[in-house]
Parts: C-alpha cells; sequence; structure tokens
C-alpha cells in the first residue's frame, strides 16, 4: 500500500470518526469503533470497517449507519480537500468474533 493511501486512510478514519460522534446518535450502551479503513487505488471506494459492540445491535447499527450514509458522505466531502472524494462503504468488522471462535475451539481442545 503507498503512503499516500495510507495517509487518506488515516485522514478518513478520523474524520469518520468525529462524524460519528457528533451527527449520529445510537442507543445507549451500544460502542462502535473503526479499526481499520481501506481506498482503493485509484480514491473511487473506501471501506470503512465496523466493530460494534455488543454484537446484538449490529443489525441495529447497521441499519442507523446505512440511513445515515448519505449525511455522512456530505460531511466527509466538505471536511477532506481533495479529488477525486471516494464514495463511503461500510462493513461490519468480523476479526474479532472470528479470533473468539477460534479461541474457543482452542480451549477446547
Amino acid at each position: 500500500m503507498s503512503q499516500r493511501i495510507e495517509k487518506i486512510n488515516s485522514l478518513i478514519r478520523k474524520h469518520i470518526s468525529e462524524i460519528l460522534i457528533k451527527e449520529v446518535s445510537f442507543k445507549p450502551g451500544v460502542f462502535l469503533t473503526i479499526p481499520k479503513v481501506d481506498t482503493t487505488p485509484d480514491l473511487r471506494y473506501t471501506r470503512v470497517f465496523l466493530s460494534i459492540f455488543p454484537e446484538k445491535e449490529t443489525a441495529y447499527v447497521v441499519a442507523t449507519i446505512k440511513k445515515e450514509t448519505y449525511a455522512l458522505q456530505g460531511s466527509l466531502n466538505k471536511r477532506l480537500q481533495m479529488k477525486p472524494l471516494p464514495q463511503l462503504v461500510f462493513k461490519v468488522d468480523t476479526t474479532e468474533a472470528a479470533a473468539d471462535k477460534i479461541e474457543k475451539i482452542l480451549l477446547e481442545i
């Protein structure tokens, strides 16, 4: 991955985190983190990975984010001084759940 893409990923992660805190409200007790942001080399798309706790609220958070995607994209576009502006695609990060599953299997052995 090029240094430019890494800087863009870092910048987008920072801005999306700020936007989510200020502009999107979730139920009390729902925690959302952005462990990873991945932008394509042509800067057309950015995948924003979401880690959601508790996991049972995943459907609620995904629905809320889906509903607010247009507003989130607009807020990000106002903050970024670059062309082209990547289109946001939100994905649920399942790395932690997979790690927990593997850990449980290893403990059973």
